[in-house]
């Protein structure tokens, strides 16, 4: 598949940072941008409606949840939240549980209620943003976000790392698995988010970060010879990757918020070492913690990427700008990893 325009995109908790990719220009003259998440604009919606005082109906499909404090706010503030079933499941896997919180499920949206777009890519937006910047239609799109997986009735904690135990245990940790045309059946918000770009493939946000790393030549070169040490630290989630050339010998994810430096480097050491136990990570609050067996030495290179990186500022780590811009790492890693399957672009 060819490709001469390509809009990728790294759909964080934050922010959506966005490379328009076009065959012949620099990197340094594709147009970027760097704007609010859709769950913030969500959010934001939600929040206008609660000042208008008007009960809400939540439509559209799977997507990323950090607008549950909004909603949470509306019904505080006495107003009705209902949802269709698809877009319910953006506020959890149990729709039974999510009936608990006082959401009203339903098909039919009621008369009374304000619509709201639940969507991780909506291309109404992108078609008129490209349009009204007088920007070129993609012919393809490459997308992330972050997947906790469907598991009705376990903590997505659990299920968000078993992805990773399985790309260790089942893929063997090859990184050239990380991107899909079809991602697995129960990572559902990477299924949505696959219908709703068209042509074009998906990966979880952290793959992104990973091959962004190594975007960098000389990160790839040290991965190749002697291990590197991958620290992203995101906005709501940190993740760490051991990568000894073409493989993920480890795999680190904790919540951002449950991190200070010192704790975050202990982790770092003995995550690296083979030393970190997976129990440990989860009972702090974070997802896990895995290692091939028989960890090698090495990994003493540790670079940095992620909107929060500020938090390693005082250690003896290497922050990274791949392509000249550390916000685009994802999407930088997105396009690298569509190069290396074969495509174009």
């Amino acid at each position: 598949m060819t490709a001469k325009t390509c809009l990728v995109l790294d759909i964080g908790s934050g922010t959506q940072d966005v490379l328009l990719y076009q065959e012949g220009l620099e990197l340094e003259n594709c147009p970027k941008f760097i704007l609010p998440s859709p769950a913030r604009n969500v959010a934001a919606r939600i929040r206008e409606l609660t000042t208008a005082g008007r009960d809400i109906y939540l439509y559209g499909q799977n997507m990323g949840g950090g607008f549950w404090r909004a909603v949470k706010a509306h019904q505080d503030a006495g107003f009705k939240v209902f949802a269709h079933p698809d877009a319910a499941l953006a506020l959890g896997d149990d729709l039974d549980q999510v009936r608990g919180h006082g959401i009203g499920i339903t098909s039919i949206p009621p008369l009374s209620a304000s619509q709201v777009l639940l969507t991780d890519f909506d291309p109404g937006f992108w078609r008129g943003i490209l349009q009204h910047a007088g920007l070129p239609q993609p012919d393809l799109v490459l997308a992330c976000v972050q997947d906790h997986g469907f598991h009705p009735g376990k903590s997505n904690r659990i299920s968000r790392f078993a992805y990773w135990e399985r790309f260790m245990n089942e893929d063997g940790g090859d990184i050239s698995r990380l991107l899909y045309a079809d991602p697995p059946e129960e990572m559902t918000r990477l299924q949505c988010l696959r219908r709703s770009i068209g042509v074009g493939m998906v990966a979880d946000t952290g793959s992104a970060a990973l091959l962004g790393a190594l975007f960098d030549p000389s990160v790839e070169r040290t991965a190749a010879t002697d291990g590197v040490l991958v620290v992203n630290v995101g906005n709501s989630h940190t993740i760490a990757f051991l990568v000894l050339g073409r493989q993920v010998m480890g795999v680190y994810e904790h919540h951002t918020g449950h991190l200070d430096e010192t704790k975050l480097l202990d982790h770092l050491a003995r995550f690296r070492r083979g030393e970190l136990e997976n129990t440990e990570v989860f009972d702090d609050g974070g997802h896990g913690c895995v290692t091939v067996p028989d960890l090698p030495d090495g990994f003493n290179r540790i670079v940095v990427l992620g909107p929060r990186r500020a938090l390693l500022a005082d250690a003896k780590v290497e922050f990274l700008a791949p392509g000249g811009d550390m916000m685009l790492a994802g999407c930088f890693g997105l396009l690298k990893g569509w190069r290396e399957m074969g495509g174009a672009a």
